[in-house]
């Protein structure tokens, strides 16, 4: 084992180094009296030394390694011998293993405590190396993932419930302790699930096993559990906490409940279901804890964004938000909610669910089971004197009707529309019933909308077109400068769970209507409208938004080719019939 270096006190070092005074010394020792931190952390907080400048003065000084995490790669058995407890509470990691010494990654190299009690836990010799606080803090979270505690938690749900069938009422009793199996493997479940930065948790119950999936940047990850019966467990549980009525397994069931986890407040919904093999239940994990969201959170482009403001702050008309299932018209509807919400401006809601909730905003939650349709909520807000109205889908001819027209007198109405691109989507509302002439005079804009997955910056590496990408990049008419500069992917390593993606970033097309378009609504020529609206001076499709992402290193061309695919293959369907109606769905 190496021996451990003298204790060495940081801020003599420092001093001794220039890189910071006596007297700022001074101040930020009586800071850390005050507040209990670290000495290092609080010159860092107070702006006196980089947090780089200082890891290099100790690397130097203790000679050990400077390890930046972002790049690392690692093992997953060596970093599971330090429990995460452990690893939180001594900000380490295990890095490597060589000549039976182990390499360990700390945020604090100086901390003889912390290093003690790392060998004892680990029973190896160990050589330190300097890391990045917050590197290591977003690494831990990532390495430490709970699929292993999720399937020991089930077993042991499994050995609970025994070999005869489970009393439902004893179930719920025992429930409602902390310590129920059942509690902490959902506990666990939804820790994982926030640390992955999931949207959405299935539990589908199969002949012989359970499968857990987690959608994560909008592609699912599946866990198979072998102890198929915990799924009943489970179902219960969460229809308990969700306030529903666990004796009713034949009908589907919708509800919600909030939860905090790892101090953040998320608010969840859940959705039940019959299938062959028991319920399966899909939950919906929104974090409330973010706040507000506005349009800037949107990342919208800044010259669509300035014409979108443009077009919400009008006094009176229709814009439509337009995309699949999942592409984020949500985000864009609360950002364009959040930048009206004004003392002096009165807004209500129609939604289905309400999803967020807003301060000073009349939100009503539509209810199909008692007649409380969006067609019946519209036309009561029309009485209470309001001056935008958001609907969260026109999913009807009486709802587009009472739409149109509360915009022709003197509302600002805000809605979503289950289209593929926004020059689809007016014709979408004539062909739902609505009178062309109350389309022409009322609707505003179209916004379409996508979500393509960002590139993880940390194994992002340059990537050569094949021969097949060449000849279709040449549609795109691009500058030869753009093209040379090259593209990028994701190689996948541990941050993105080999994926090549981490997180995902919106692209946008924005349809103004103009006099052109109007007449051609009017007489409901399609194609005219079409080709009038691909024709626009500020017209740009959704492919193009894409490409300019691509080009920037954003996203790769293969997220570019999803995108344009769609929007092209809807051109074509535009430019010859009205488009068909779509399944009803909620706004997502």
């Amino acid at each position: 084992m190496t021996e451990h270096k003298k204790k060495i006190r940081i801020g003599d070092l420092l001093v001794q180094n220039d890189v910071i005074t006596e007297q700022q010394l001074m101040t930020a020792l009586r800071e850390q009296k005050n507040t209990g931190r670290k000495l290092g952390r609080t010159l860092i907080d107070l702006g006196y030394v980089d947090e780089d400048n200082l890891l290099n003065i100790l690397s130097r000084q203790l000679e050990v390694p400077f390890v930046q995490l972002r790049h690392y790669q690692f093992d997953n058995e060596l970093v599971k011998k330090l429990p995460e407890a452990m690893a939180r509470r001594f900000r380490s990691i295990v890095l490597a293993e060589q000549s039976g010494d182990l390499l360990v990654g700390m945020a604090d190299p100086l901390d003889i405590f912390a290093y003690d009690e790392l060998v004892r836990i680990l029973k190896q010799p160990i050589r330190q190396a300097v890391v990045r606080e917050s590197e290591l803090l977003s690494t831990i979270d990532l390495v430490y993932r709970r699929t292993e505690e999720i399937a020991s938690l089930a077993e042991e749900l499994e050995d609970e419930l025994g070999d005869d069938a489970f009393d439902l009422a004893d179930l719920s009793a025992e429930s409602e302790s902390t310590e129920a199996p059942v509690v902490k493997l959902l506990q666990t479940l939804f820790e994982d699930a926030v640390q992955a930065r999931s949207s959405d948790i299935h539990i589908e119950p199969d002949e012989t096993v359970v499968r857990i999936r987690q959608r994560v940047d909008g592609v699912l990850q599946e866990q198979v559990m072998k102890e198929k019966r915990v799924n009943a467990a489970l179902v219960l549980r969460l229809k308990l906490m969700a306030g529903l009525n666990i004796s009713e397994k034949r009908l589907p069931q919708d509800g919600r409940f909030n939860i905090r986890v790892k101090g953040r407040s998320i608010d969840v919904r859940i959705s039940t279901m019959p299938v062959q093999y028991g319920e399966s239940v899909v939950m919906r994990l929104l974090d409330q804890s973010q706040g507000m969201l506005n349009l800037d959170a949107t990342g919208m482009p800044a010259e669509l964004m300035e014409r979108f403001r443009r077009m919400i702050h009008k006094p009176h008309g229709m814009i439509l938000v337009t995309g699949p299932t999942g592409s984020g018209k949500t985000t864009t509807l609360y950002g364009a909610l959040s930048e009206l919400n004004r003392p002096e401006v009165k807004i209500i809601t129609a939604e289905d669910p309400v999803e967020y909730r807003l301060p000073r905003i009349t939100q009503v939650q539509v209810n199909p089971k008692i007649g409380l349709e969006f067609a019946g909520v519209l036309r009561s807000a029309l009485r209470q004197d309001p001056d935008v109205i958001l609907v969260g889908e026109m999913r009807d001819q009486e709802t587009v009707d009472i739409g149109l027209r509360a915009a022709m007198t003197g509302h600002l109405v805000l809605s979503t529309l289950h289209t593929n691109d926004s020059i689809s989507s007016a014709m979408r509302l004539i062909d739902m019933g609505a009178q062309p002439f109350l389309v022409a005079s009322s609707l505003l804009g179209v916004v379409a909308q996508r979500l393509v997955r960002r590139i993880c910056e940390n194994c992002s590496e340059t990537y050569e077109p094949t021969d097949q990408e060449q000849i279709w990049l040449d549609s795109f008419d691009l500058d030869p400068l753009d093209r040379e500069a090259g593209f990028v992917h994701g190689r996948g390593c541990y941050q993105c769970s080999n994926t090549g993606y981490k997180g995902r970033v919106g692209v946008y097309e924005l349809l103004e209507m103009n006099e052109s378009m109007l007449d051609a609504l009017r007489r409901q020529d399609v194609s005219g409208f079409t080709r009038a609206a691909r024709q626009g001076e500020l017209y740009r499709p959704l492919g193009h938004c894409a490409m300019d992402y691509a080009l920037q290193g954003v996203t790769t061309l293969e997220e570019v080719a999803r995108v344009a695919a769609t929007s092209e293959s809807d051109f074509e369907d535009t430019a010859e019939v009205p488009l068909l109606g779509e399944p009803e769905g909620s706004i997502v």
